[in-house]
Order: C-alpha cells, then sequence, then structure tokens
C-alpha cells in the first residue's frame, strides 16, 4: 500500500520495485497480495496496459491506519492505555507527540462544546 500511496497507479511490478532490494518479496507474493487486496477493496484496478493491470489505491492512508487502530483497540477491549503505556516504555512516543495528541484533545472538546 505505501509503494501506491507515494507513486500513484502502479503495475504489480512497480509495485514491487518499491520494496528494498535486500529482501524484496517475489514478484508472485506481491501479484497474491495485491489480488486479495482488490478484492478486499482496498485496491481498485483502473486500466489495463498491454497484460499489465494498474492498480491505485481505494482507501486512504488515513483511514488504512485508522482502521488499524481501531482493530487494535477492539482487541484490547476498548482501552487505549495499554497501547500508550506501551508507547512510552519503548521510547516511541515524544514529547511532539504528545502535544499533538493534547491539541487534538482540545479541538475535540471545542466542537463538542459548540453542538
Amino acid at each position: 500500500m505505501e509503494g501506491l500511496w507515494n507513486n500513484g497507479v502502479s503495475s504489480v511490478r512497480e509495485i514491487q520495485q518499491t520494496f528494498p532490494e535486500l529482501g524484496r518479496p517475489a514478484y508472485t507474493t506481491v501479484q497474491t497480495t495485491v489480488y486479495r487486496l482488490e478484492r478486499k477493496g482496498a485496491l481498485r484496478c483502473v486500466k489495463r496496459i498491454s497484460n499489465a493491470n494498474m492498480f491505485e489505491a481505494a482507501i486512504s492512508r488515513d483511514d488504512a491506519q485508522g482502521n488499524q487502530i481501531d482493530d487494535i483497540l477492539r482487541m484490547l477491549g476498548g482501552k487505549a492505555k495499554p497501547v500508550m503505556a506501551r508507547l512510552i516504555e519503548s521510547g516511541n512516543l515524544t514529547l511532539e507527540d504528545v502535544k499533538e495528541a493534547e491539541d487534538a484533545i482540545r479541538k475535540l472538546s471545542r466542537k463538542k462544546r459548540d453542538k
């Protein structure tokens, strides 16, 4: 998905080429994944050039990330605290992240108040 979000409409070969050369998955592995993502509605075939199908992302990066985060929270019973604790323990939560979260909470509070 990252290759499609960054490069736009791409063939399976072009998607495969977005992976680092060392450890790059086989063409057939990428092809299988692309067609599975198409069946699930995450990708769509937009045109065909010769014998190559050209694909684009059918969902945005933000929507995909939101869906993944929602899935994680569901697995944790809807509680965000374990996720936050893990981010802090691992050192992956920066002061800038906390400030952005505070700003987002303030904006959300204002929206709720204004309704």
